[in-house]
């Protein structure tokens, strides 16, 4: 495996529930005959490797200082000012996060002390490598923090939600933060505090008081939640008496919780959901809007204090990052979220393309028996994890993110968010996820299940389609848009939980789904949703929603042909036959179900096919355009399976899908690929065939033409370079 980006999330997230299912089709099963073995060499990282982009990397990082911001918010520096673009992915060698390993015993205070020297070791390893090191601390899930260490008991809710409001237990993160950021790392002699090589630090993962979690709080924890909304209440109206008077007497349904309690000075919590409907009457949804402000409030005050602990007590100069989470419901409280992340310097979301998958074990692996979908993307293309609305001064993080298994169309991935996190300026995407040295080959998801593993990307149709993917968005190959919608929104909209005018949830569309919140709505005239797939959308908090705009999309959007264009005019969508093509000087290529139209005509190459599904980039090596480049690498992806793996036509709730016969064993078996490409270059005389660690294996047939050469692509190998 070549090193391929310059930052690393060191954190190990693996549960149930991670990714977002949804429904999709059915594909055909490749046939056993068009496939071939899986098994490269042990990468050496020999420096004859081709497709090493070491040098692409400092050669320490932070040797310029600690990563930053651009002067307007949204982009990432290095410490000498220079632009930095991360290829990123999610190292599961950091295999033990803070909050589920790191209290001793019944010591609230106590850390993992072998933990912490992992983490210590790995950061300065990276940093000789010249890769960045993202620390994400805590994770409420999987928390072995307990009652009985002195936090707040949340009635067999676990830990979910705590850390917003439970004193005891912000103290104790504090100290764990102290304990490994502020104490020296004996393998760099200086702290991580004052260490540029950890670039990003992230409070917590995964946890929200927007989320449907919160909404299972009960016992200590739900009378201290209540008793701090009794205060915000007591703040806003000078008296309960005013409050019950603005409510119009409204009161949660006795199911949700307990009355009010306004003498103890606990006022009561609406459920979740509560908060993402329209109901009822004017003072109960006032209520709503109030608890809204509160729980936002109460997030972004947590953000603000941890970030200022780590600034102003600890001197860390990290870029700060607050959460990743989604809500009870994104249309209408997403931006309340992203808005308690402003306390920081960053924002960030966990966001995968998955199909629906079923079975005993679905949250982390795939056993017989299982029944899944088998979508892509190009055919769902609201659902692209990098369609995203972004927050104007603040840079985009996609900290968790893959095609997850057992999907068979994840070559598409790789070229899809290189192409539109360019456009789009989305600052970092992590690859979820890798704990091996090499390759990943079919195998337990845990070491002793018979099964094959859902959360893994060291894999030849993930990582293998990195090379020319990272090489194109790390260059910058790809044009940056002009923002085609900019959104402003008050923050009462946010309390009132009004709606945008474009959301990131796939199955919503403000321009059909806008009646049913009508009366609540700023809402005129809502953004078509593909708008993500023509260029930046923003969104500014505290602004004049009367300052919204949007391009005219109508040249960019043809919905009768089910094509979306670009508005740099490099990327073509065609959703309804599963196709997109990229089209800039530098990077050309073709991805989805080829067969379906077989040659395809881009400004410098002629790409033809008779592959059902693949995808072909060929991007310049040299960083000249690639009709005059001296070195042009070309990729090739398809579909992959474990060797022997085998599926039957199967229901999936109501949709048509397959179930899984055989889980199969390695290793991998590749589709054979049919690709010939034409690239209308005349200096490129040569084509150089390597093997999957990117070491020369020998010469492919190129046969010259009138204004260039015609590659056959080996059908057996996923890289050629021309020269």
């Amino acid at each position: 495996m070549t090193r391929y980006g310059t930052t690393r999330r060191a954190l190990w997230l693996l549960g149930a529930g991670l990714a977002l299912a949804a429904p999709g089709r059915a594909a055909a099963q490749e046939a056993p005959a068009r496939t071939w073995a899986f098994t490269p060499p042990r990468d050496t990282f020999s420096p004859e490797a081709v497709l090493d982009l070491r040098d692409l990397n400092e050669k320490t990082a932070g040797e310029s200082g600690f990563v930053s911001r651009s002067a307007d918010g949204n982009d990432f520096v290095l410490g000498n000012g220079k632009p930095a673009r991360f290829w990123a992915v999610n190292d599961a060698a950091f295999e033990k996060d803070l909050a589920r390993h790191a209290p001793t015993g019944e010591l609230l205070a106590g850390i993992d002390q072998k933990e912490r020297d992992r983490l210590w070791r790995q950061v300065a390893a990276m940093k000789k490598e010249g890769i960045y090191v993202t620390w994400s601390p805590y994770w409420a899930g999987p928390a072995r923090v307990k009652p009985a260490m002195g936090v707040l008991d949340s009635g067999g809710n676990g830990n979910w939600g705590l850390l917003f409001f439970d004193k005891k237990l912000q103290d104790a993160y504090k100290g764990w933060l102290k304990q490994v950021l502020a104490e020296t790392n004996p393998y760099t002699r200086l702290p991580l505090a004052r260490d540029g090589a950890l670039a990003i630090i992230q409070i917590q993962n995964e946890d929200s008081l927007l989320f449907y979690t919160a909404q299972g709080i009960k016992g200590a924890a739900r009378a201290e939640l209540r008793r701090q909304f009794g205060r915000f209440v007591l703040t806003k109206y000078g008296s309960f008496d005013k409050a019950r008077q603005a409510w119009g007497g409204a009161a949660p349904s006795p199911d949700q919780d307990a009355p009010d309690d306004f003498a103890r000075g606990e006022a009561a919590l609406m459920i979740a959901w509560e908060l993402s409907q329209h109901r009822f009457g004017e003072g109960f949804q006032k209520r709503c809007s109030d608890q809204m402000q509160f729980l936002a409030e109460t997030m972004h005050r947590f953000n603000r204090m941890i970030g200022d602990y780590l600034r102003k007590d600890l001197g860390c100069k990290q870029l700060v990052n607050a959460g990743n989470w989604r809500t009870a419901d994104n249309v209408v409280m997403l931006d309340a979220e992203r808005w308690s992340y402003s306390a920081n310097e960053l924002m960030a979301v966990n966001r995968y393309f998955d199909g629906a998958h079923e079975g005993r074990f679905n949250g982390w692996a795939i056993v017989n028996g299982d029944t899944f979908t088998d979508p892509s993307v190009l055919l769902r293309p609201r659902e692209l994890p990098v369609a995203l609305k972004q927050v104007e001064g603040f840079p985009m993080m996609v900290t968790e993110s893959s095609w997850v298994p057992p999907l068979s169309h994840q070559s598409e991935g790789p070229m899809l968010v290189a192409a539109y996190q360019s456009l789009s300026g989305v600052d970092a995407f992590y690859w979820f996820a890798t704990s091996e040295e090499d390759w990943r080959q079919p195998g337990s998801a845990n070491g002793f299940l018979p099964s094959e593993g859902k959360w893994v990307c060291a894999t030849p149709m993930l990582l293998g389609q990195w090379p020319a993917a990272a090489l194109m968005y790390r260059l910058g190959y790809v044009a940056r848009g002009k923002p085609v919608v900019r959104e402003e929104r008050s923050l009462e909209d946010l309390w009132q939980r009004r709606m945008p005018i474009i959301a990131e949830d796939a199955g919503y569309d403000v321009n059909r789904d806008k009646d049913s919140l009508s009366k609540l709505s700023n809402v005129k005239n809502g953004v078509n949703p593909l708008a993500y797939l023509v260029g930046p959308v923003t969104v500014k908090y505290g602004g004049n929603p009367a300052r919204s705009m949007a391009a005219d999309l109508r040249p960019y959007v043809d919905e009768a042909k089910k094509t979306v264009r670009s508005i740099t005019g490099e990327i073509e969508m065609d959703y309804g036959r599963g196709l997109c093509t990229l089209n800039a000087p530098r990077a050309q290529g073709v991805t989805g179900f080829l067969k379906k139209v077989g040659t395809f005509t881009l400004a410098d190459l002629t790409i033809a096919s008779g592959n059902e599904y693949a995808t072909v980039l060929a991007v310049s090596m040299d960083e000249r355009p690639l009709k005059t480049s001296r070195r042009v690498l070309v990729q090739v992806g398809t579909i992959q399976r474990p060797t022997g793996w085998q599926t039957r036509p199967a229901k999936v709730g109501a949709q048509d899908g397959q179930e899984v016969v055989s889980f199969g064993k390695a290793p991998w078996q590749i589709v054979k690929g049919d690709v010939t490409v034409t690239i209308r270059n005349p200096g490129l005389k040569a084509a150089v065939i390597l093997d999957a660690n990117g070491m020369p294996l020998g010469r492919a047939a190129l046969e010259a033409t009138r204004d260039g050469a015609t590659l056959t692509f080996p059908p057996e190998a996923l890289y050629v370079v021309l020269e």
